[in-house]
């Protein structure tokens, strides 16, 4: 039986760490249909489309890769933007606008149609009201691909849609002898729009497709919906598209590939969302329910280059299907519903046994590898600091950061690796500090 959950541990690490700089854009744009369409990689992608009276952009990424998105099509084309479609409202899709606008103004051209989910204003209205706690949390989870927080998002400077979709039916409009409809899922947020270019065969998704696992569950992120998403796929299976640029990695060209894509994914997010529901229904609590749920993941899905766990992971999205429908009493054991500090729980256990007693055991799970088993009884030594009466907690963290460092190395998420990574690097300044002292 648990053999099949590690197995999903050992298809995780298999993958190389080198795959994400397909996920924040470091690759070559990619033109299709005569040159008329483009995916203009970045952390997230662009969609290009042109046409005769000018250009229409699916997204303008991340603040930071403005200056050199904006380059790289103009390299493409010196027509005016006239239309800027939002996918979402999150920092990495819609606050690279500023040197478009620039040249919009300096030029004389009427500024571009905005068109986004009603939802959308919402998320900036949430960004001002949590600006200091977005740039904590999002240095948290980027550490490892961005540098100053300061210039991801200025959460008071966004670019305002001119038009605001409620996402009931589908928005078409024709522009430069083109249709475009506009389309609205829910999946990794609630303001999702994606885009269908019929004459381009042409579907745009923003994150509905991340050329990995859904980032459903993100462990910093509010509520995303894993049946909404597989809707999604469902729905856009039914355009039978040729070409798909997804809100990160490379384009998906070819009909077959697309839909087998569209539809694994789909698959995927339907068996998360089942199986947790089941498991709901029988009454079972979440400890039990994810274990149980590492047990049964379908090979299938282990082993799909979609599905790798680059970003989000099959993991995170069991929890975002019982939090989805389950409050905050997880555990099912009332001793839970009015928990004492952890350090004075700790200082209970070390009344008990010495730390010294502790420490060992810790190191003997540590070189049994079985490392989250060490954590959770270092974490006793740590927690409970203040009643040591001579034993020094130096030893236990340093064993407590060699073994996150470990975890990180093979961690394929690297939002599980910067969790890890960061989590050492407080350990390490600690240690620090306590020799200065």
């Amino acid at each position: 039986m648990f053999k099949e959950a590690k197995d999903i541990e050992k298809n995780e690490n298999k993958f190389s760490q080198n795959d994400i700089k397909f996920f924040i854009g470091l690759f070559p744009p990619q033109s299709v249909q005569n040159g008329t369409v483009h995916l203009i990689p970045s952390f997230g992608n662009i969609g290009l489309i042109e046409t005769d009276d000018g250009l229409v952009l699916f997204d303008v990424a991340l603040r930071q890769f403005a200056p050199r998105n904006f380059k790289a099509i103009r390299k493409i084309s010196d027509k005016p933007v006239k239309y800027i479609i939002f996918s979402h409202g999150h920092f990495d899709h819609c606050f690279g606008f500023k040197p478009f606008i620039k040249e919009i103004k300096e030029k004389g051209w009427e500024m571009p149609e905005v068109i986004a989910h009603e939802n959308v204003l919402k998320r900036f209205k949430k960004y001002q009201m949590l600006d200091d706690y977005h740039r904590w949390l999002n240095a948290q989870q980027f550490a490892s691909v961005m540098g100053n927080q300061k210039d991801v998002v200025e959460p008071d400077e966004f670019l305002k849609p001119t038009r605001l979709l409620d996402g009931r039916d589908p928005y078409v409009f024709n522009f430069g002898g083109i249709e475009f409809e506009i389309n609205h899922d829910i999946g990794e947020t609630d303001d999702s729009s994606w885009l269908w270019v019929p004459q381009k065969e042409l579907i745009c998704t923003g994150d509905l497709m991340i050329s990995s696992y859904p980032n459903v569950g993100n462990p910093y992120k509010v509520q995303r919906y894993p049946k909404g998403w597989a809707i999604a796929m469902e729905n856009m299976m039914e355009k039978d598209a040729k070409y798909l640029i997804p809100g990160h990695g490379e384009m998906i060209e070819g009909k077959e590939n697309i839909r087998e894509i569209l539809e694994i994914t789909s698959e995927a997010m339907y068996f998360v969302h089942n199986e947790v529901v089941k498991r709901l229904n029988e009454g079972k609590w979440f400890e039990q329910i994810f274990h149980e749920m590492l047990e049964i993941y379908p090979e299938k899905f282990k082993n799909h280059d979609y599905l790798r766990p680059l970003y989000g992971s099959y993991r995170f999205a069991i929890h975002a299907v019982y939090r989805l429908y389950h409050g905050w009493y997880s555990t099912g054991n009332p001793t839970d519903l009015y928990p004492s500090k952890s350090s004075d729980i700790a200082q209970e256990f070390l009344k008990i046994n010495k730390a010294e007693r502790y420490f060992d055991h810790a190191k003997s799970l540590y070189e049994a590898k079985k490392y989250q088993l060490a954590l959770h009884v270092l974490d006793v030594i740590i927690q409970g600091e203040n009643f040591l009466n001579g034993f020094d907690i130096t030893i236990a963290l340093e064993l407590k950061s060699k073994i996150l460092r470990k975890k990180a190395n093979t961690a394929p998420s690297f939002i599980v690796r910067n969790i890890l990574n960061n989590g050492a690097k407080e350990i390490e300044s600690r240690i620090e500090s306590k020799k200065i002292k």
